[in-house]
């Protein structure tokens, strides 16, 4: 790849196109201007093939003083706003460092992890359960500052959104299930919690790197109670033999109250059948086994 030239990966077009629209063709169109911008403003050389997920595109780089680092260019919404100020605060304790941020663009300047290195590809699943929740205690350990989405907001948005959605559920098993899940959610929502969660730490979001065994990547943070954290750690991997013993493993390594992370880990369930369910998308079996094993656990 010559300085300041991308070739933008079609996967990655196909994703922005499909999660964003015509907002989306128009960011994978602007992606090698950005891209080609940023290298030249920052002054930055790349330094290797480019990576990506489904919003966002990451080019290794060095900077001009040759360490290297990782230049993360993604489309700006309410998911990613909140990134630089979750990663300000955690300042590089439990989270990859923050270098440099754009705010107009979204754009960031991170710390080099190793991508080829993630608790997904940790053979022992426990060992990869008993690391991400580590790893989450010293995360959620920390206040959120102010300016980020709050769990209080999004558990009144998920109830008021219920009623209507399970008129359109399929079968009489799945609308009791997210029924309950409604009622666990009501219970826990007078006391949301303050703290700075991660929102999305699954295996592959946790990376190695140099300066301490595992770090994690891409927050979508908001302000809340830690055990509305868990669920990720639950469906990625999944087992559901194994559903139980991780969740309990989890609040004990982070000290929670078992019903109230139990109560929000339901909150996940819900509002992920939610989002299928106003789409237009059949429910996902490993979702709703979940929220049963959690239900009578």
């Amino acid at each position: 790849m010559s300085p300041g030239v991308i070739d933008v990966p079609d996967a990655l077009a196909a994703f922005l196109a499909e999660d964003h629209g015509t907002a989306g063709r128009a960011f994978a169109d602007a992606l090698p201007g950005l891209a080609a911008g940023f290298l030249d403003r920052w002054g930055l050389r790349p330094d290797g093939p480019p990576m990506h997920g489904r919003c966002a595109l990451v080019l290794p780089v060095v900077r001009h003083d040759g360490t290297p680092a990782a230049l993360k260019l993604q489309v700006p919404d309410e998911e990613t706003e909140g990134e630089p100020l979750a990663l300000g605060r955690w300042d590089g304790e439990g989270a990859v460092r923050l270098l440099g941020h754009d705010p107009a663009t979204g754009t960031l300047l991170l710390e080099r992890l190793d991508p080829a290195r993630t608790l997904h590809h940790v053979e022992d699943s426990r060992e990869a359960v008993l690391a991400l929740a580590r790893l989450l205690a010293r995360l959620t350990a920390v206040p959120a500052p102010p300016g980020l989405r709050r769990l209080a907001d999004i558990a009144r948005t998920v109830l008021e959104r219920t009623p209507r959605a399970l008129d359109r559920v399929p079968g009489p098993g799945a609308r009791r299930l997210l029924a309950d899940c409604a009622a666990a959610v009501r219970e826990v929502a007078g006391e949301p919690g303050d703290r700075l969660l991660h929102w999305d730490l699954h295996y592959a979001n946790v990376l190695a790197s140099d300066r301490a065994p595992w770090l994690a990547i891409d927050p979508k943070p908001l302000a809340g109670d830690p055990g509305f954290d868990l669920f990720p750690a639950l469906v990625n991997r999944y087992d559901p033999a194994e559903t139980r013993w991780r969740f309990d493993a989890m609040t004990d390594v982070l000290g929670l109250d078992r019903e109230r992370a139990r109560a929000w880990s339901l909150g996940r369930v819900l509002q992920n059948c939610l989002w299928r369910v106003e789409n237009g998308s059949p429910l996902e079996a490993e979702q709703l086994e979940t929220g049963h094993l959690l239900r009578t656990g």
